[in-house]
């Protein structure tokens, strides 16, 4: 991952996303640029021609939080993406990059108490740091359950599993994201990065969006091959003392088909063969290791 103008390559892509309709301007055909000119930008954000400029070479590193709000709201960035830009622009305080550890006894425990929904721990990279039986027969049709980003961009499966596979990559992709400007000298996802952008030219394309989008709370439908469609949501619960961590849990509407489904799914669970009781802890994972 390339950050000698990790600024000026998010204020660049973001600037060609804009619409000159989204703030006001005349969208006429005759425009060479796919966005905003950055003219347009230094105008609207009230600083100079010149001095926005310099921001997108890498020339001016350090500008003030009010040029960087008044930048946000030319974007019209939301909440993470203008936290991401005060990042970039070194206004806001950033988390040391230590590597993944194994997962807390507590957080394990917590996660075993959750036999009849799909449940795991995430590292900061998408890796599958651990997870329950049931998240086990969930992903059961992938090759391996190590790491989220290269199960949707390199497992042929994840086309059939995800009902919107595309949707399932742009969100798992700006996670990463997000996850990159919360930490970001993280060894781990310089690896990713750069192993993903050589081997799918989609997460290549997704990846130079630069769309910031942590996951906390969406909609998820699967095609099981076993148990037929889930329509689950999925919650993310952040693991305080070991930053970066998240538990990862899925659910159903009660009495809904899905929740049928995943009484299936827990059948499934206790009958494969390496089915116990505790969850399975991925050691290679948390480790850092992945090919």
């Amino acid at each position: 991952m390339d950050e000698h103008n990790a600024l000026g390559d998010f204020l660049r892509a973001r600037r060609n996303a804009t619409m000159p309709r989204e703030v006001g301007l005349p969208d006429v055909a005759s425009r060479r640029v796919p966005g905003l000119r950055r003219e347009e930008v230094a105008l609207l954000a009230g600083v100079s021609t010149d001095y926005y400029v310099h921001l997108e070479q890498g020339r001016e590193r350090f500008p003030s939080p009010q040029v960087l709000q008044a930048i946000a709201r030319v974007l019209r960035l939301d909440d993470p993406a203008a936290a991401h830009l005060f990042r970039l622009g070194h206004c806001a305080p950033q988390a040391t990059a230590v590597p993944d550890g194994p997962v807390s006894a507590e957080v394990l425990r917590m996660m075993n108490s959750l036999r009849d929904v799909p449940a795991f721990v995430v590292g900061r990279a998408q890796d599958i740091l651990a997870a329950n039986a049931m998240a086990e027969a969930l992903y059961a049709g992938f090759g391996r359950f190590d790491n989220l980003l290269r199960m949707i961009f390199l497992d042929p499966f994840a086309r059939d599993f995800y009902a919107d596979w595309e949707g399932a990559a742009r969100i798992a992709t700006g996670n990463l994201r997000a996850s990159s400007a919360r930490f970001p000298d993280d060894e781990r996802i310089e690896q990713l990065v750069g192993a993903l952008s050589v081997r799918s030219e989609a997460f290549a394309a997704s990846w130079v969006r630069y769309d910031v989008r942590p996951r906390t709370r969406e909609f998820k439908q699967f095609r099981h091959p076993q148990v037929g469609t889930l329509r689950l949501t999925f919650e993310a619960l952040d693991v305080l003392s070991s930053p970066g961590q998240h538990i990862s849990v899925y659910g159903a509407e009660p009495g809904s088909p899905s929740a049928d489904a995943l009484v299936l799914l827990r059948q499934l669970a206790e009958q494969r063969p390496e089915h116990h009781d505790e969850s399975r802890i991925n050691e290679s994972a948390w480790k850092g290791l992945w090919r």
